[in-house]
């Protein structure tokens, strides 16, 4: 097994994880089989239970596991499918060392950060990188391993030390380290400076660990005497210290690292320019033009509690974004906080409610995510209520599904005190129910996480259509919350229709409204097995009637598998 450890220096958020994706994707063009792993230094057991305001979205993954968004650039990236054991945390560190002493494991010895931390950190990764993720039989040629934070932090010192051994353990030439600093640009000057990457540098080399690449995050290419400077002080060839200078969208990352030769050296620094091809990257190559050509817009309001942070929704606009180039329509995302569409927001903000409105009657397509909390429902059930009246395409998920039932029950219903007991827990029209399995007590873990199969009901509607009249569907979810099944009935005697249901027939799944032009909620989370060359079925069907074809969408998709892009030709002369 050969190693690429992705480091990152000077300030967070530099781009460790796309550059890690972008390096993992350049190697397997090379025709080498690639896994990748995730250290997030914190001491949370997984993300499942940190606020999207504190670390982004939580990325669910088949087996369930709740972990850091990287592994959904990496699952994106890669095309394949990671585990729980890919991410690893402090916590999960400590809490096997804890168990281990507990067992009597370490017979009567002191329990320390080294060895015993940190040899639990190297043998985790090793066992991690065995697993297959690409559907193949046999580990992997090359697993990423990206460490979280910043280089200097305290939290990482652990993992600095076990990393540092690890290149040790595992001998020259199974082991290559990247990393990632940021070059700034004083606008008093307009130099390039190198000093922040020399520092980083130093730590890096005072933890153990010699970079043998330097990837430089700049706002333009490195100048040749920035590269020289680096080079000097930092030890580093000029050759292998290449540029990630801000680019028009996130597929040209891999682009700038091939044209740049970054393989080569890795492929040298592992010993693998005898086994490994020439990367080609064509299907990039033409998704990172076409992305920057796309001229026709589609307009989707994003209604959501978390919209301060774009990442918190990462999974749901990389859904849009591939679903929308797919079918040749430039993607423009409105941010729209729930909580601003209320009638509070007006007589507190009315510029800001106004706004909201605004941006919610300008768009083409209406999308409510997940979520969890009160904050901001009665907002999100406006936007359905509005795009439901208004015939405006709508996509409801876990959360937007339930409020979208909620607003049906209390406007056609009439039952105005419709609720869920999320919200109202003596609610006297529960619509929505925590499930009988799930903990209201312990919240980590505890949810109906995981890949989770959905059977059609309706053979014919257009969910079905979308996903190329399968019998049934195979989607993650994560949620504590589910319809109640008691009031079934009498929604569908409404005109709501449950469309997909588990194999009990008892947990609803997917609803739609046959008389609307496109209004689906569903109970999982499509955007999470989205693929830039394989969108979400559910996502395409909004974007496409979005932008007025979806009828043109569903005839293709008679003739033709949907995930195939090529399917898609009719409709990208429109």
């Amino acid at each position: 097994m050969k190693y690429v450890l992705v480091t990152g220096g000077v300030v967070s958020g530099v781009g460790k994880g796309v550059t890690a994706s972008s390096i993992g994707l350049i190697l397997k063009d090379c025709g080498l089989r690639i896994t990748a792993i995730k250290i997030d230094p914190y001491l949370n057991v997984d993300a499942g239970t940190m606020s999207p305001f504190e670390h982004g979205e939580v990325y669910v993954l088949d087996d369930g596991g709740e972990v850091s968004l990287d592994l959904g650039n990496y699952e994106r990236f890669l095309n394949i499918k990671l585990t729980r054991d890919n991410n690893i945390t402090t916590g999960k560190i400590i809490q096997s060392v804890i168990d281990k002493e507990r067992r009597g494991d370490y017979l009567g010895k002191t329990v320390q950060t080294v060895p015993q931390v940190v040899e639990t950190i190297q043998d985790w990764i090793e066992q991690a990188a065995m697993i297959p993720v690409d559907g193949k039989e046999g580990p992997a040629d090359v697993c990423v391993i990206e460490l979280g934070g910043t280089i200097g932090d305290f939290e990482s010192m652990p993992f600095c030390e076990a990393l540092g051994q690890f290149s040790y353990r595992v001998g020259p030439g199974n082991f290559c380290l990247v990393h990632v600093s940021l070059v700034p640009v004083l606008n008093v000057v307009g130099e390039q400076k190198t000093k922040p990457t020399q520092h980083t540098v130093k730590i890096l080399r005072g933890l153990g660990l010699t970079p043998n690449l330097l990837a430089c995050r700049s706002t333009k290419p490195l100048d040749e005497m920035t590269k020289e400077k680096l080079s000097q002080f930092c030890h580093v060839h000029a050759e292998n210290i290449v540029t990630i200078h801000d680019v028009t969208n996130i597929w040209h990352i891999p682009l700038l690292l091939k044209d740049q030769k970054a393989h080569e050296a890795i492929l040298k620094a592992l010993q693998l320019q005898g086994v490994a091809g020439e990367p080609v990257l064509e299907e990039w190559v033409s998704r990172a033009k076409i992305c920057d050509e796309l001229y026709i817009p589609v307009r989707i309001a994003m209604v959501g509690k978390y919209t301060g942070l774009a990442d918190s929704y990462l999974s749901v606009h990389k859904a849009l974004l591939h679903a929308s180039i797919s079918l040749n329509r430039k993607l423009v995302v409105d941010w729209v906080t729930a909580s601003d569409l209320e009638d509070d927001a007006a007589k507190e903000s009315p510029e800001v409610h106004e706004s909201a409105w605004n941006l919610l009657k300008g768009a083409g397509g209406v999308l409510v995510p997940g979520g969890f909390g009160d904050v901001g429902v009665q907002g999100k059930i406006l936007a359905a209520k509005y795009a439901r009246e208004n015939n405006v395409p709508f996509l409801g998920i876990c959360q937007g599904m339930q409020i979208s039932v909620i607003e049906y029950a209390r406007s056609v219903l009439k039952l105005v005190n419709a609720n869920s007991t999320e919200f109202d827990p003596e609610t006297k029209n529960p619509c929505v129910i925590c499930m009988p399995e799930g903990s209201r007590t312990h919240m980590g873990g505890t949810m109906r996480l995981g890949s989770r199969r959905t059977y059609f009901r309706v053979s014919d509607c257009i969910s079905a259509q979308l996903y190329g009249k399968a019998d049934y569907i195979d989607e993650r979810h994560r949620h504590r919350y589910e319809i109640n099944p008691d009031m079934i009935t009498e929604l569908e005697g409404a005109g709501l229709v449950f469309v997909g249901r588990d194999e009990t027939g008892e947990r609803m799944e997917i609803l739609e409204l046959p008389v609307h032009p496109y209004f689906v909620g569903v109970q999982f989370h499509p955007e999470f097995k989205s693929r830039p060359g394989q969108p979400s079925a559910l996502f395409l069907g909004l974007i496409a009637a979005s932008s007025g074809i979806l009828g043109d969408l569903l005839k293709t998709s008679r003739h033709s598998n949907l995930k195939d892009t090529s399917s898609f030709d009719i409709l990208t002369q429109n």
